[in-house]
């Protein structure tokens, strides 16, 4: 039988690039998003690989629904990749409070809202696989992303205090931290954006981790890498390389 993914901001980005590749290697994708549209016409062209299950990651009534009807009409569930999100670019000179709320609602409780509905079938049944998509935004304040980058650090948090739960629940936690991918997220972005991966090449450095026994699933390491060392420095030195390398 083929195993079944449900992949949330599934009709774009980061989201549809994993769900093409997994259904070349034989996965039945359950796509999730806002958009009914875009998912229909994913399903009219993957016919009996792709189903379509829109929802708004922020009703967590829907989302229970949601899970419930995949268990159902695709036979079970075996990994859900929480990928929905969103990106508004944040300044001080235009700096709003529904910003905020808007991305904590989609990037932070949306995933919160996912978590509810699929773990309980995972802890029944002592079987399962989550993945939550943060960011590389998360490791530190990066200009423009105080919203943003606020939601992925806690998703940050939220997924390494779950950790030893979904170990001793005999189930497989993993978080993902992509660098800069060209998605209709960072066509939003008006700073140089270093290592800047293709849709393609970053879904394959996905998938490969999804594989993996590691816990962090990051790409492209190097930036990854080179982001966590500057968030050891000291901030005079921070701030310094922030401006060097971002003109803000």
């Amino acid at each position: 039988m083929a195993r079944c993914v449900w992949i949330t901001g599934a009709s774009s980005g980061i989201g549809l690039a994993l769900a093409e590749r997994m259904m070349r290697d034989g996965w039945i994708v359950a796509g999730s998003a806002r958009s009914a549209g875009r998912l229909e016409d994913l399903a009219e062209r993957h016919q009996g690989r792709f189903f379509a299950y829109p929802l708004d990651v922020t009703d967590a009534d829907a989302a229970a629904v949601i899970v419930a009807r995949i268990r159902e009409e695709q036979g079970g569930l075996d990994m859900a990749v929480l990928a929905a999100g969103t990106h508004k670019p944040v300044e001080i000179e235009d700096f709003r409070i529904e910003t905020f709320r808007d991305l904590i609602g989609i990037n932070l409780m949306g995933v919160v809202n996912c978590l509810a509905a699929v773990t309980p079938g995972f802890i029944a049944t002592r079987s399962g696989h989550v993945a939550v998509v943060s960011s590389v935004a998360g490791y530190g304040g990066l200009p423009t992303a105080s919203a943003y980058g606020a939601t992925k650090a806690a998703l940050i948090n939220l997924t390494e205090a779950l950790k030893p739960d979904f170990d001793r629940n005999g189930l497989k936690l993993q978080l993902v931290c992509p660098g800069f991918v060209r998605t209709p997220l960072t066509d939003r972005n008006t700073f140089p954006m270093p290592f800047l991966m293709e849709p393609e090449d970053a879904a394959q450095a996905f998938y490969r981790g999804l594989q993996s026994d590691r816990f962090e699933i990051t790409f492209p390491r190097i930036f990854a890498v080179l982001l966590r060392l500057l968030n050891m420095l000291p901030y005079s030195l921070y701030f310094r390389f922030l401006k060097q390398g971002t003109g803000k």
